[in-house]
């Protein structure tokens, strides 16, 4: 059987606790995003519990659509050491449904002020239904370290936009 997981690391020269701050902040998915497919935070208040239900808008030329909205839940929340969630779908009734891939990220610290970060994509829980018009992963190899890399410029301490709380006034990067 095939691994049904992807992950990537970067080290970056920030602190555990800063980089948790912008991954704790759903308006800076948009920036770290290595696709291009998160558009805009539907629900801009930061992540603060299992289970917490965030939105976000997206594009994809090949979703029906082309413009929907996720509905993300998450499942881990071990600050400053991992985030995660998993992306699903608001029914009309209301009613929330997982694919059952996972995104989550790990940073170990290695100092005061070096984080090794590893983001995952992990899709073993995907049923075989979704399997049949899915391909998994969705994406190519480069997404994730492109995201990293975005993680990484936006949790710099020189960053011009983002500071803990979110974005100042000048905007994003």
């Amino acid at each position: 059987m095939a691994e049904e997981k992807v992950s990537a690391t970067l080290t970056v020269a920030v602190p555990a606790a800063r980089v948790f701050a912008v991954l704790a902040d759903p308006t800076t998915y948009t920036a770290i995003d290595g696709t291009g497919w998160v558009q805009e935070a539907v629900d801009r208040a930061p992540l603060t519990a299992v289970g917490q239900i965030f939105r976000m808008g997206m594009y994809h030329a090949d979703h029906p659509d082309g413009d929907y909205q996720v509905a993300n839940k998450v499942q881990v929340l071990d600050p400053p050491c991992a985030i995660g969630w998993l992306p699903g779908q608001e029914k009309d009734d209301g009613h929330l449904e997982f694919g059952g891939w996972i995104w989550r990220y790990d940073l170990a610290p290695l100092g005061p002020s070096e984080t090794e970060v590893t983001l995952t994509y992990d899709w073993s829980a995907v049923p075989q239904f979704i399997r049949e018009y899915l391909q998994f992963p969705p994406f190519g190899p480069e997404h994730l370290t492109n995201s990293l890399r975005h993680l990484a410029e936006l949790a710099a301490p020189t960053s011009r936009a983002w500071t803990p709380g979110g974005w100042t006034p000048g905007g994003r990067p």
